[in-house]
């Protein structure tokens, strides 16, 4: 009876660890396919990561080839007439900065000039005055100083020094202006000569091929095209520069007429004339 209890048990052991071992692979069999999916799927993503730089180099090569560009545009526009609208850029822009460093050297505070000025010449003190004018920078301190030189010789005496002096700063403040409107002229100019040319290119071009077709005439067309647009552009960069140099010395002439009439009245007012 044990033996047959025995017998009993252990085949219920081993059907228990059979049944045990085909659910263990059973269950592995999933997880297998998960990890082959899992993997796949880190495949893919890895494969579009890698794709991605492709789609994105085409906008970094774009960003990059702007200022390229310009440059090929500007050598595409026949050198030996955009070298020419170069050096006048050059040439112009060099006069322009010229004007405004000498006119911005030459504004000074007004007010607080002549204020000095009047200050001397309430007191009598007119070498004070003369010192003050010698002592400052500008056209308006130089038009006080000739005035100041002919105190003694009248009022009428005075008022011609002014007045003549005057004129004499007010060319120098305009010296070199014609130079910027020269350039402001030619830029253009050499533009357009470089389109007269370029369609003759073209024209040439047809001649010689003896078709009409698009191809033949871009190059010419190009190059008339290119040297207007860099010549426009020249002579509009240099008018701005130009305008701002006409409005100091408009400044500074209105400042000039200012002082020499309020010279005088400080003149008449003080009784210095002789």
């Amino acid at each position: 009876m044990k033996k047959i209890f025995a017998v009993v048990a252990m085949f219920g052991i081993l059907s228990v660890g059979f049944t045990q071992t085909v659910v263990a692979q059973d269950a592995a069999a999933p997880q297998t396919e998960t990890v082959d999916s899992a993997a796949v799927d880190s495949a893919a993503v890895d494969s579009a990561v890698v794709d991605e730089p492709a789609e994105v180099a085409p906008v970094e090569e774009e960003t990059v080839g702007m200022h390229k560009a310009l440059k090929t545009k500007f050598i595409e526009g026949d050198a030996s007439f955009m070298s020419l609208v170069a050096i006048s850029l050059v040439l112009g822009l060099a006069f322009c900065i010229e004007r405004i460093i000498y006119l911005s050297l030459a504004e000074v505070n007004t007010k607080k000039l002549m204020a000095a000025i009047e200050a001397a010449l309430a007191k009598g003190d007119v070498e004070g005055a003369k010192e003050i004018c010698r002592n400052t920078r500008g056209p308006v301190a130089s038009i006080c100083y000739q005035g100041l030189l002919r105190i003694d010789e009248g009022l009428d005496v005075v008022e011609r020094s002014v007045v003549s002096y005057g004129g004499v700063q007010s060319a120098a403040l305009e010296k070199n202006c014609s130079w910027v409107t020269l350039f402001i002229a030619m830029a253009p100019s050499l533009g357009f000569l470089g389109t007269v040319i370029g369609m003759v290119m073209a024209f040439d071009d047809i001649q010689k091929a003896g078709d009409i077709s698009p191809t033949v005439v871009a190059g010419g067309m190009k190059v008339a095209l290119i040297t207007t647009i860099f010549g426009i552009i020249v002579a509009l960069v240099l008018q701005i520069f130009y305008n701002f140099i006409l409005s100091k010395i408009e400044s500074l002439t209105t400042d000039m007429e200012d002082s020499s009439i309020t010279l005088l009245d400080m003149i008449m007012k003080y009784n210095l004339k002789k």
